[in-house]
């Protein structure tokens, strides 16, 4: 079994849950993904969510990744996963195809993704 803490920065998530149970991934809430590049504060807090995951020995997913931009930020963070409509909008868990990786089944390795090279099939919301 692999837990992974969702929203991490918002509602129910906490620093507790960092000590109390074996976590595998830290997802970085949406909300402060979209402000990256725009907002010091959302960088702020990106930043320090990647590094206090990698401080815990834990990787890092940031939700919501609409942007090449906002790519380029998270590779130069050194965040490991992302997931958003850059890559593909939300589909039905069975729509998916299988996956090795206990990542989230959507979540994108973004280390291997340059910026140059990514073809997202959506640019953002309702867009195709």
């Amino acid at each position: 079994m692999r837990i992974a803490i969702d929203d991490f920065g918002t509602g129910y998530s906490s620093l507790v849950y960092l000590k109390r149970f074996p976590v595998d991934l830290l997802k970085v809430d949406r909300s402060f993904v979209s402000g990256l590049g725009q907002n010091k504060d959302d960088d702020a807090i990106v930043q320090s969510v990647i590094t206090l995951a990698h401080a815990f020995g834990i990787a890092a997913v940031a939700e919501g990744v609409e942007t090449r931009e906002q790519l380029e930020v998270l590779q130069g963070l050194g965040c490991e996963f992302g997931q958003g409509y850059l890559w593909s909008p939300a589909r039905p868990a069975l729509d998916r195809a299988p996956t090795q990786t206990w990542a989230p089944a959507s979540a994108r390795r973004i280390d291997d993704l340059s910026a140059s090279r990514l073809q997202p099939r959506w640019s953002g919301r309702g867009a195709a």
